[in-house]
């Protein structure tokens, strides 16, 4: 039976992440993943080899923003394996039905005057707006570069720049309280706090539900700043696709002695005593862990469906099981090889306009019902609302010459009300249906962009359970489990199990289903890294490393 100090299940870029910081510091480490390839929801792939050859895909994750805020790709030193970031500029275009479009630049200032042709006062106000939350970043960030509930890994992180950015925001009482209300509302409260154009609104309350909420929900108004970020740090795709981001941590896992197995599903982690000491395979086969086991799956698959129920304590069991809750939203893929590029015929077309994210989102209350309509199981097929990106005009290693490829994300119901128990795992989604709601998501884009119908040389749907089924996702969630305020940093999956240690000695989490949640970051990896190498650690170097993140902090504050 081969044995290593670290098994790690799941190689996406989490795992991936999370393997070389443990073999840098001089552990064996085994990844296993159940796919053929590595990479998990972070793949490029070619999905129609037969009727579109040389069109590849990245039919997870596509822009790159939450990993340019943490050092993973520096400590990792992942351009030296291969990995090349291109920067979108512009990075959002959103047409809008009256002939006006937004359209954001990497520049603010060139955003607003952008927007200043359409609405003078509403390009004043975007200054403001994005300077808000690019506060509200800087302020955010050392949390997600620590664990959640590591208090002095988290002080470690602050300087004085960032100290000051916490007091420019408050200032007073009154300001603290102001911060604090701005946080608990909503997306649309904040946008029409600040903004009297649809054209500005709808795009910003697009963006804002990327985080799996409608823009209305209170409490989640910071997802307004997915377009700040867009800003700064920016927003990037790799050279060669997502993919070639796990590419390079591939390289990077195995220059430093790790191994990593495909096609190998786990079907049980391993106990004896209150330990976990390895894994068990469905082909029957098993690997031993000296010192842990770090799953990247959600902590629901880890505790209801890979642990035997006499090794989880059944408290635990019931609040993994009825306390972690997931809307009913998930994503219908859709993935097109082009003859020529859409043209925006209508909105001053140029191409450079498509570099970053393409968006259809004709107003706020579109863009809601986007949202809530797959709450209650309703496919919002009336007038659907879409995030697309069409890659290969960043990246034209993408597609064979002069072609192209698209790539749209379409919100809509898991389980489709009135269909339960028909359809693919009872869902009531089948390949008609896919196909029809494919066809209508189409139409609708080519209403700004007319050229797109016949340009479609072949075109690739994956419905939520088909999405399930590839990636392991439960209900086809990106995120393992949604991003709202009540599931994120030290709630995320749950308290007892936020810091990526369970109650099981040895047995960690990672992955999109921990802190900071769900998105290219690599920072669950890293940050689940530290905790297990805290855990080896004796008491006293634990102590001196603590200490000296104290000093770090109180030297910057108060110098010498």
């Amino acid at each position: 039976m081969q044995e290593y100090d670290a098994i790690i299940i799941g190689a996406g870029h989490n795992g991936l992440v999370c393997a070389a910081y443990l073999l840098k510091a001089g552990y064996k480490v085994l990844l296993l993943e159940k796919r053929e390839i590595p990479g998990g929801a972070a793949t490029t792939e070619e999905l129609m080899p037969e009727d579109a050859p040389g069109f590849k895909f990245s039919p997870c994750a596509i822009n790159h923003v939450f990993i340019h805020l943490g050092p993973v790709v520096q400590e990792l030193e992942l351009e030296r394996h291969g990995l090349e970031y291109l920067f979108c500029d512009p990075v959002v275009f959103c047409p809008h039905p009256d002939g006006s479009y937004f359209l954001a630049h990497r520049s603010v200032e060139k955003t607003c005057s952008e927007i200043e042709q359409f609405n003078p006062r509403d390009a004043k106000k975007y200054a403001e707006y994005i300077d808000f939350w690019q506060h509200i970043i800087r302020l955010v960030t050392p949390v997600f570069n620590a664990p959640p509930k590591s208090i002095i890994d988290i002080i470690g992180n602050y300087d004085i720049s960032k100290l000051k950015d916490v007091f420019s925001l408050t200032g007073s009482t009154d300001g603290t309280l102001d911060l604090i209300r701005s946080i608990l509302t909503s997306a649309t409260d904040q946008l029409e706090e600040y903004f009297d154009s649809e054209f500005v609104k709808a795009p910003l309350a697009r963006l804002a539900g990327e985080l799996s909420s409608p823009p209305s929900q209170k409490t989640m108004s910071i997802g307004a700043m997915m377009l700040a970020l867009r800003h700064h740090p920016g927003m990037a795709r790799p050279k060669g696709g997502t993919g070639a981001l796990t590419d390079a941590l591939v390289r990077c896992v195995r220059s430093l002695g790790g191994e990593i197995l495909t096609d190998k599903a786990i079907k049980q982690i391993l106990v004896d005593g209150d330990r976990a000491v390895g894994v068990r395979l469905t082909n029957g086969e098993e690997f031993r862990a000296k010192r842990g086991v770090i799953s990247s799956l959600d902590a629901k698959r880890v505790f209801l469906h890979l642990m035997d129920e006499k090794d989880v304590d059944s408290g635990l069991r019931e609040r993994v099981d009825r306390r972690i809750i997931n809307r009913n939203e998930a994503i219908l893929k859709i993935d097109c090889a082009l003859s020529e590029a859409p043209r925006f015929e209508h909105h001053n077309h140029r191409d450079e306009y498509m570099m970053g994210s393409v968006l259809i989102a004709d107003s706020v209350n579109q863009v809601e019902l986007a949202h809530t309509d797959p709450e209650i199981g309703r496919i919002p097929i009336d007038d659907p609302s879409m995030y697309s990106v069409v890659p290969s005009l960043l990246d034209p290693t993408l597609a064979p010459e002069g072609r192209h490829t698209l790539w749209i994300e379409y919100f809509v119901p898991y389980q489709i009300a009135g269909k339960e128990g028909t359809g693919m795992k009872g869902t009531g989604w089948t390949e008609e249906l896919k196909n029809e709601v494919a066809d209508r998501v189409l139409q609708k884009y080519a209403t700004y962009a007319p050229n797109l119908q016949n340009s479609i040389i072949a075109r690739h749907i994956e419905s939520p359970p088909e999405l399930e089924d590839r990636t392991g996702m439960l209900g086809g969630n990106y995120y393992h489990l949604d991003m709202t305020f009540d599931q994120m940093m030290c709630f995320r999956p749950l308290p007892e199990i936020a810091n990526y240690k369970t109650p099981i000695e040895g047995l960690y989490l990672t992955g999109a289903g921990t802190h900071p949640g769900g998105s290219i970051s690599g920072l669950p990896g890293r940050n689940c890294a530290r905790i297990f190498l805290q855990e080896q650690r004796s008491l006293t170097q634990t102590l001196s490393d603590a200490g000296d993140s104290i000093k770090s902090v109180a030297k910057s504050v108060f110098g010498d």
